[in-house]
């Protein structure tokens, strides 16, 4: 019996060497060895760059895959491209990337992810307080059977105001997403290189890349990690990041659970709002009908508006679902990946 898989396809495409159908038949014998991909962003981290390839090449022997280091550069300002460059003439497992100007996190994670050529994808932070050693403990849980494993900083080496304000946003995520991880914004994660043919990282979505492969049917774990003191740098977060991580929060909730259904949202709220419009202007007309005045009454002007905006609502819900049908039209057309299946068997 044959698996057809998306994970088998995408190594496919990944061939960058056509073969002839005797070599196609010994390439299915003699399957192709599975990669790690490191993909590391970095803004200014000029010192830390070859210590952290050191741990690097100490570590990932240990996973028993052959491996590379993607180093994302998004727009140092410092010597740090120069050091990238000699780390890249040195070592030949070592791709960079280099953006034109500070994009963020979530450019130069899927700038990476883009070149990365690894089954298996690794993120991190570049400056040294995510420990290497904990990689190969991550494959292996991710050897297990899931798609996604995130670190945890169970014993956190950051200041009280970051780790408390953390928690809060932590918990927020868990009762808002229902993705039962401790530690949400750990940039230590291994993921199934499938992950990322369905998730696309931009704006702030990097935070919440577990998430949204979790909407997606991807299996998340979550596995405890060594966190390290900044021995270098500062931290580049300030409080501005914790005011916008709610309207993020609400824009990934939404997407998780609204957005093949859009009516189901918008249409409830419309039909909430129209009904209790509905009642008040029903009581209203039996009123005048009494010989009441109704002209000058607030009451009036309330059921008006809440018939006005439910129906605003529901237009607004029926536009989305428009949208969405000629979306998925346009990807079967395409035939643009299925990202709700794992296996078929044939």
């Amino acid at each position: 019996m044959a698996i057809s898989s998306s994970r088998t396809r995408r190594a496919e495409r990944r061939d960058p060497v056509g073969l002839t159908e005797d070599a196609s038949a010994h390439a299915e014998a003699a399957p192709r060895a599975r990669v790690l991909s490191v993909v590391v962003p970095l803004l200014n981290e000029e010192a830390t760059l070859e210590q952290l390839y050191r741990e690097l090449e100490a570590a990932l022997p240990a996973t028993g895959l052959e491996w590379e280091v993607v180093f994302v550069d998004d727009g140092s300002t410092d010597g740090s491209y120069r050091e990238l460059v000699r780390l890249h003439a040195a070592h030949l497992n070592i791709r960079v990337v280099r953006l034109r100007r500070n994009f963020g996190k979530a450019a130069a994670l899927a700038a990476g992810i883009e070149v990365a050529a690894g089954d298996v994808i690794v993120t991190m932070d570049a400056d040294l307080q995510d420990d290497p050693a904990e990689i190969p403990n991550l494959v292996a849980k991710l050897d297990e059977g899931f798609d996604v494993v995130s670190g945890w900083k169970c014993d956190r080496h950051d200041p009280f105001v970051r780790r408390f304000v953390s928690r809060i946003y932590n918990t927020a995520t868990r009762l808002a997403t229902g993705v039962k991880l401790h530690d949400m914004n750990c940039g230590l994660k291994a993921y199934d290189a499938e992950v990322f043919e369905h998730v696309r990282l931009y704006g702030e979505r990097h935070r919440f890349r577990h998430v949204l492969a979790h909407h997606l049917g991807f299996s998340v774990s979550e596995l405890p990690v060594n966190h390290r003191p900044r021995t270098n740098g500062h931290s580049r977060f300030g409080i501005e990041r914790y005011l916008r991580a709610p309207f993020d929060l609400l824009t990934i909730v939404f997407m998780g659970r609204y957005r093949y259904r859009p009516l189901h949202l918008f249409g409830g709220v419309g039909l909430c709002a129209s009904i209790a419009g509905g009642a008040i202007l029903a009581y209203l007309t039996v009123d005048k009908v009494g010989g009441s005045a109704i002209g000058g009454r607030p009451l009036l002007l309330l059921g008006v508006l809440l018939v006005v905006v439910g129906i605003q609502f529901l237009s607004l819900g029926l536009i989305g679902e428009m949208l969405t049908s000629h979306h998925e039209e346009r990807a079967r057309a395409g035939r643009s990946g299925r990202p709700h299946v794992r296996d078929v068997l044939h």
